[in-house]
């Protein structure tokens, strides 16, 4: 059969998806641009090298600090009595989970459930040009079949960018090495343009790059519509109908004809 001939599970969402969308977006935006421009964005790693951090590699240690210090701010947000987020919830995932935090926040709205967004922060250096060019998101599989389970699922990337130097400890004579984020950009995954959103089919089921993290076109469209474009971008590659169906039968994207 082929791809317009089989029977999809088609996932349906809420009417209220695109205002939940929005709002956490904006609320997850306005979080970081908030601590960066009160100053709270300085990240202070103490070594004892005399010559301080190794500068022309500190881009590949730079991702572990900023995805944790972003952590550590929403959960100053969330321990703040005045959180005009109405952030309810953060919790840290582990390595090798899609997302590196998932956030729960209050909102009114027709359904009584808080709205769940999973955010996968990149670090991206301000003094590197090709820091943000076509990083990895997540597999295919896994994205894929996250959007069947949930039509309502929020993916989020918050794409951080950083620049790093270091300052001499009067104390100590040594240098400290900081770490300083200065601007923040967030995406709803499911609205990046088709030209934005690109498959590597390397490593598994594949991996899901966006071109560059810092400049990206919105398209909004419905949790269906975006399955397909992720199915046609599979299907195009060296991988193809035949691999994409295997994978659909052993994921349960299709209905079964028995």
């Amino acid at each position: 059969m082929s791809y317009k001939e089989l029977n999809f599970k088609v996932p349906i969402q809420s009417k209220d998806y695109d205002e939940c969308s929005n709002y956490v977006v904006e609320a997850i935006g306005a979080i970081m641009t908030r601590s960066i421009e009160d100053g709270n964005n300085k990240i202070v790693i103490n070594t004892n090298l005399k010559l301080g951090l190794p500068m022309e590699n500190i881009n590949k240690i730079a991702g572990p600090f900023v995805e944790a210090w972003a952590v550590e701010t929403f959960q100053r947000v969330l321990e703040d009595s005045k959180n005009r987020y109405l952030l309810i919830n953060v919790e840290a995932k582990e390595r090798l989970y899609m997302a590196d935090v998932i956030l729960q926040f209050k909102r009114e709205r027709k359904s009584p459930s808080a709205i769940t967004a999973e955010v996968d922060v990149k670090a991206t250096a301000e003094d590197i040009p090709s820091s943000g060019l076509s990083p990895n998101i997540t597999s295919f599989k896994r994205i894929r079949t996250a959007y069947v389970a949930d039509p309502d699922y929020i993916f989020v990337i918050l794409s951080l960018k950083h620049k790093v130097y270091s300052t001499k400890n009067k104390e100590t004579g040594l240098f400290d090495g900081v770490m300083e984020v200065v601007s923040q950009n967030t995406y709803d995954l499911k609205y990046l343009s088709a030209t934005d959103i690109s498959y590597n089919p390397a490593l598994g089921s594949g991996q899901l790059q966006v071109r560059d993290i810092h400049y990206v076109t919105i398209t909004k469209r419905t949790t269906w519509e975006f399955c397909r474009l992720l199915d046609k971008k599979f299907i195009n590659s060296k991988k193809g109908y035949r691999e994409w169906l295997k994978m659909a039968k052993a994921n349960n994207w299709i209905k079964s004809n028995d």
